[in-house]
């Protein structure tokens, strides 16, 4: 298995050799720890964990490319071992989020602590690594700005079984149309979809993400909207399997939310005069608390 790590603090590679030993259950003498100054001829390649250690600039110190082979015992998550390691070298491990953006990260401490963090690289001659928010307080970046990261909840993978089978049933009634951006197909398969997606990420009171940036959470009410407005362009039939579809997810919503009598959500997502008549049934409902 491979990882892929970044440092606050620098590290030496005895300091590096001890930790993945001790994390990951092996001797010391079957990790493998080189530099950019070690002689590969003397390395041993046949070790348990293999690991390249590289010096960077920026926030971060140490990069770390660590190989683990399946003879390990011990194979941990990314989460897993980054956590460990914090704990044993004493310094604050970065890894890669699931999500395909290049500035999506998870930071872990040495106290236990995991948070998202937003995480630049510049595209200089020399990688530079700036470290830009985290979501929670890192005692060793005073400077790095605490706060939400809304990006990555937009990106988050929601599993979407109704949408799912939707989809199926019209790409085999018209592939092309189901595929092709802008058509009736194509706005019943996205926008069922989208509206879903609120759904489920409720249902879990917004697990993993914790919460819901408001323009999300308006743009997913809108897809609702778009769903009523693109029914009139499906044929009957196609027309009848997207209202089964929305019965259950509708039917999921309201049990989700209360009424949302003294228009709280529209205090927080105002709509304009002339479009709010357009709107339907469901943004007079609401999620209680609001999830931002």
């Amino acid at each position: 298995m491979t990882y892929n790590f970044l440092t606050v603090e620098a590290l030496t590679l005895d300091t590096v050799t001890a930790a993945l030993a001790h994390c990951l259950g092996v001797q010391i003498q079957e990790v493998d720890a080189a530099d950019e100054d070690t002689d590969q001829e003397l390395r041993n390649w046949e070790a348990l964990v293999l690991c390249e250690k590289a010096t960077v600039e920026g926030d971060v110190s140490t990069y770390l490319d660590i190989y683990v082979q399946e003879a390990v015992r011990t194979q941990p998550t990314e989460r897993e071992l980054a956590s460990a390691v914090a704990r044993t070298a004493g310094t604050a491990v970065i890894f890669h989020a699931e999500e395909m953006l290049p500035s999506a990260y998870w930071l872990a401490t040495e106290d236990g602590l995991v948070t998202r963090a937003r995480v630049y690289e510049s595209d200089g001659e020399e990688t530079r690594y700036v470290i830009d928010r985290v979501e929670a307080p890192v005692a060793r970046l005073p400077h790095v700005t605490v706060g939400r990261i809304p990006e990555v909840v937009r990106e988050l993978e929601i599993v979407t079984p109704v949408a799912d089978a939707f989809a199926a049933q019209l790409h085999r009634v018209s592939p092309e149309e189901t595929g092709t951006a802008g058509t009736p197909f194509w706005m019943a398969r996205s926008r069922l979809g989208a509206w879903e997606k609120l759904v489920r990420h409720m249902e879990a009171s917004w697990a993993p993400s914790g919460w819901c940036p408001p323009d999300l959470y308006r743009e997913r009410l809108d897809a609702r909207d778009e769903l009523e407005q693109v029914r009139g362009q499906l044929l009957p039939s196609i027309a009848c399997l997207l209202q089964k579809a929305l019965e259950s997810l509708d039917a999921l919503f309201v049990e989700l939310t209360i009424d949302d009598t003294g228009g709280l959500l529209r205090k927080e997502l105002p709509l304009t005069e002339d479009t709010a008549s357009a709107h339907g049934w469901w943004w007079n409902r609401r999620p209680d608390p609001l999830p931002w």
